[in-house]
């Protein structure tokens, strides 16, 4: 995969919401959802079509500057891997 041209955004059939009785983000997709800590919020966030996968992990390292990008581009990838794997992302294959 091309991390520099690939730009993953959310399925159509997938919605970020925010859960007020848990404090917390969902990712809602038919019959059941996906409750996301604060990292996976912000990679969710920023899948809206609009950011390669390398300016997804560029846009986190200003974010969590206290992370080595290594960490940060693995977590991303690995993410968004189960996201794919789950039918719950476009533009990532």
């Amino acid at each position: 995969m091309n991390y520099a041209t690939v730009r993953p955004r959310l399925s159509e059939k997938v919605r970020l919401r925010f859960d007020r009785r848990t404090d917390r983000y969902l990712l809602l997709y038919p019959e059941t959802g996906l409750e996301l800590n604060e990292t996976a919020t912000a990679i969710v966030r920023l899948c809206t079509g609009e950011w390669t996968i390398d300016e997804i992990v560029d846009h986190l390292i200003r974010s969590y500057g206290d992370v080595s990008r290594g960490e940060i581009s693995r977590a991303v990838r690995e993410f968004l891997a189960i996201l794919a794997d789950r039918g719950l992302l476009q533009g990532a294959a």
